[in-house]
């Protein structure tokens, strides 16, 4: 698979060595919080420009993201967690969701799912990684226990992007 711009924007501040060690927690939060951001930007746009089974899709990822930015921010205002989310997307994200609102139909559909699936692929990634060698525990079982919805999000968009 070629890495475009999107895994390249969600990776791009990574460690050389990102499969085999974990992000700092601020590099974490930054980059899962972006990812979020962007799931939820691109999905909006998914509820008015997709067919029947991209918006059903898109309404999963619109609930579950919003959870998972909530959960986050509710650690780092507790203070169980230092760290300060993405405020805007990325330069690159937001050029993304920019290209997707000038979609429509088929073209959106297809551009639309490659990008989740990329986009999943790429949180699954960060997560496996922060889950097995974080470095604040309780942000590291919050990876944990958010993965499997994140490996079923990328298997779902798999799945659209067969059709």
């Amino acid at each position: 698979m070629k890495l475009t711009t999107l895994t390249a924007a969600l990776l791009m501040t990574a460690p050389a060595a990102f499969a085999q060690s974990a992000p700092s927690t601020e590099e974490f939060v930054m980059k899962a919080s972006a990812s979020d951001m962007f799931e939820i930007e691109s999905s909006k746009l998914a509820l008015k420009h997709g067919d029947k089974s991209v918006k059903t899709f898109a309404q999963q990822m619109i609930k579950d993201h919003e959870k998972t930015s909530s959960e986050m921010k509710s650690m780092i205002s507790s203070g169980k967690l230092q760290a300060k989310p993405a405020t805007a997307l990325p330069e690159k994200l937001k050029t993304e969701v920019d290209d997707l609102a000038k979609l429509d139909g088929k073209k959106f559909d297809k551009a639309y799912i490659s990008e989740q699936v990329e986009a999943h692929e790429a949180a699954v990634s960060l997560f496996k990684s922060y889950a097995g060698s974080g470095e604040n525990a309780e942000l590291k079982a919050w990876a944990a226990k958010t993965l499997p919805a994140l490996e079923h999000h990328y298997m779902m968009a798999k799945d659209l992007d067969k059709k």
